[in-house]
């Protein structure tokens, strides 16, 4: 946990007054429920029967052949219901603010896997549900956002800024401060505002317990453990169990995008733009301008596409007890057909950045010893970014197709009884 909300010099709760009493709300209502039985109870069933807990340990014998080295093994949190490692923490937190007697449910989304998960969360626990999306990843996430609606949530895009994650959270946090006492923002990363650091780690933690159950019960030696990093939730919670070890090494992937630059990457633990910084709420590493104004970002990832990283991570990774590296967009690119063809798996582009940083620390990790990767998320969500790449020519194709297909008669009177019906 937390040192009252700090991380050694990262953290903190730098909020308006108005949010200071919901979340120290939150905080009261989060130390409860974690000593309460049957609170833990009803979480671990429904991470069992809902989620489909707990998710393989694969190891990938193809991988470990090719590559060289250590042996690979992948954590399918892809597998888990909805597709990515989101609903771990979506439902715990949906879980907490229906115990506190919220009705409303508000959350920010990039990739839209977190989006994806508390709507589907919401369905369950019948709860109402509104996302605020960047209009610019809600074009590039259509598939996402189609699964949203159908579990009944409202899609907010926004236009203001970059129309990206941060633009998503700052309008998240405006709603809650001004709806405090009916709604619960499900924050879906480990930052923000104490105590949504500890919140989401302990949510997300179940991945790193798993791991360290599966590793001991099969006798596999683990050398180094690599997840991706945008915000930090999938990784902080599969490095958990682990942090106050000295042993395995701990690696965070981010996103390198195309190049160096300012604009060009989303790299705040690696290169030399990022600085020590207040934004959202919270202290930790940003790429900000002179001003302190966030600088804009780029990555063909957009769950990774973010200018902050949750301050632990941060912390972590100025103590050296994680290690951070970043990787370009091909080179995820590459680790999504890599891991496609020669071990039938495929890879979110967030997950695949840590894939490809396996793939190039295969041969530093010795062969008895083990790489184990956080396989965040499945890649299905990525085909309309994935095809125009990896298959231009018959994409291209399809979409004409589809344009001529809705624009049918047939199609658009369909269309429009179902929008009726709504």
């Amino acid at each position: 946990m937390s040192d009252n909300g700090f991380f050694d010099n990262y953290g903190g709760k730098y909020v308006a007054e108005v949010l200071r009493r919901p979340l120290d709300e939150l905080e009261v209502a989060f130390h409860e429920a974690m000593k309460d039985k049957a609170f833990l109870d009803e979480l671990e069933v429904i991470r069992r029967d809902y989620i489909g807990r707990e998710t393989p340990l694969y190891f990938a014998p193809t991988a470990t052949k090719l590559l060289g080295g250590a042996q690979i093994y992948i954590k399918l949190e892809g597998l888990a219901n909805t597709g990515a490692h989101k609903i771990n923490n979506a439902i715990g937190q949906c879980l907490l603010a229906k115990r506190m007697g919220k009705k409303r449910i508000i959350a920010e989304t990039g990739a839209g896997q977190h989006g994806l998960a508390t709507a589907a969360a919401c369905a369950k626990l019948g709860l109402d549900c509104t996302i605020y999306m960047g209009e610019v990843d809600v074009r590039r996430q259509q598939p996402n956002v189609a699964a949203m609606e159908l579990y009944g949530a409202k899609v907010h895009p926004v236009t203001s800024g970059s129309r990206t994650l941060k633009d998503a959270v700052n309008e998240a946090m405006r709603d809650w401060a001004a709806n405090p006492d009916t709604t619960h923002y499900v924050l879906g990363s480990a930052l923000g505002p104490a105590p949504f650091p500890d919140i989401v780690r302990e949510f997300q933690s179940v991945i790193g317990r798993e791991v360290k159950k599966q590793a001991a019960e099969r006798g596999i030696k683990i050398g180094a453990m690599v997840a991706c990093v945008g915000g930090g939730s999938n990784s902080i919670g599969f490095f958990e169990p682990f942090i106050n070890e000295k042993e395995p090494r701990l690696i965070g992937a981010e996103a390198g995008g195309i190049g160096p630059n300012v604009g060009e990457n989303a790299s705040r633990m690696t290169g030399n733009a990022a600085r020590d910084g207040i934004l959202q709420g919270y202290k930790s590493r940003f790429l900000l301008d002179e001003d302190g104004q966030a600088l804009p970002t780029r990555s063909i990832s957009a769950g990774l596409d973010y200018c902050g990283i949750g301050p632990q991570l941060a912390a972590l990774g100025r103590s050296g007890r994680v290690e951070f590296t970043s990787i370009l967009d091909k080179e995820a690119l590459e680790a999504v057909q890599f891991f496609a063809r020669n071990e039938g798996i495929l890879f979110a582009l967030e997950s695949a950045h840590a894939g490809a940083a396996a793939m190039k620390l295969a041969r530093q990790i010795p062969s008895d010893q083990a790489i184990i990767i956080n396989m965040s998320g499945r890649g299905d969500k990525d085909v309309f970014i994935t095809s125009p790449v990896f298959r231009p020519e018959e994409w291209l194709d399809f979409l004409h197709a589809e344009i001529e297909r809705l624009e049918s008669s047939t199609d658009i009177h369909n269309a429009k009884i179902m929008g009726e019906r709504k």
